[in-house]
């Protein structure tokens, strides 16, 4: 159980993160707003997210071929990196916000948060990048030198340390919130329910997570991983391309 009474801001402070889910669910609805009123920026949204997708396959290839780390690196590469709208997840979370905030356990809301957020920074991110491949002329057939120079081009790094961070976050909200005997339970009783009140996907999303990591266990060596190898590519990514002066 989450402490009744815990310090402000700290990890079990339900309403901390609840401000915080409120806070990026606007900025993610605002970046997906762009996406839903122009049909082009969309369908380039979802390409680059394809490419970068593969790229993490490729990237993390052992990960998902592991035993124990499989379910998790899939979570990841499909739930958090995706080429996915997330939209409707998030619309779903605003729309019972406050139910979410009273019945789930403050590792919960906080994984939420966490998503929620590194969800909108992507989308920034991914717009900085779309931005400067257009400008080269690469954005249907993108090479890895061409994202090299456009993801350099963004001036980012603080940004895409924050977005490495942020994933380890995520993962660790998640390892958190398999300790709770009950969560499980809850989990899989509230599958039709959720479904028929229009709430399948914030449903498949926490049970698709909370699975992922309750198979891994201790999620440590594999969030280290994960830091290890996104932080050395985003190192080769600077290395890789001169910023234009």
């Amino acid at each position: 159980m989450d402490s009744i009474v815990s310090p402000p801001g700290s990890i079990e402070d339900k309403h901390f993160w609840a401000n915080r889910l409120h806070i990026h669910l606007a900025e993610a609805s605002a970046v997906h707003a762009i996406g839903r009123g122009n049909p082009d920026d969309l369908r380039q949204r979802l390409h680059l997210r394809e490419w970068q997708s593969r790229r993490l396959a490729d990237t993390h290839a052992d990960l998902l071929a592991h035993a124990r780390y499989g379910p998790a690196a899939a979570f990841f590469l499909d739930d958090l990196y995706g080429p996915k709208d997330f939209s409707e997840r998030d619309a779903e979370v605003q729309r019972i916000l406050p139910m979410l905030v009273k019945l789930l356990p403050a590792s919960a809301v906080r994984a939420l948060a966490l998503a929620v957020e590194l969800d909108a920074l992507s989308e920034r991110l991914d717009g900085q990048v779309l931005y400067h491949l257009r400008a080269a002329g690469a954005i249907d057939d993108i090479t890895t030198t061409d994202y090299a120079c456009a993801y350099v081009q963004g001036d980012t790094r603080s940004a895409r340390q924050h977005q490495i961070e942020l994933v380890g976050e995520v993962g660790e909200a998640l390892g958190r919130l398999t300790r709770h005997s009950l969560v499980s339970a809850v989990l899989h009783m509230m599958h039709k329910p959720a479904h028929l009140a229009g709430l399948g996907e914030l449903h498949e999303f926490l049970q698709r997570g909370f699975d992922a990591f309750r198979h891994m266990g201790t999620p440590d060596e594999f969030l280290a991983l994960i830091r290890e190898r996104e932080t050395a590519l985003m190192e080769a990514l600077f290395a890789g391309c001169a910023t234009p002066s």
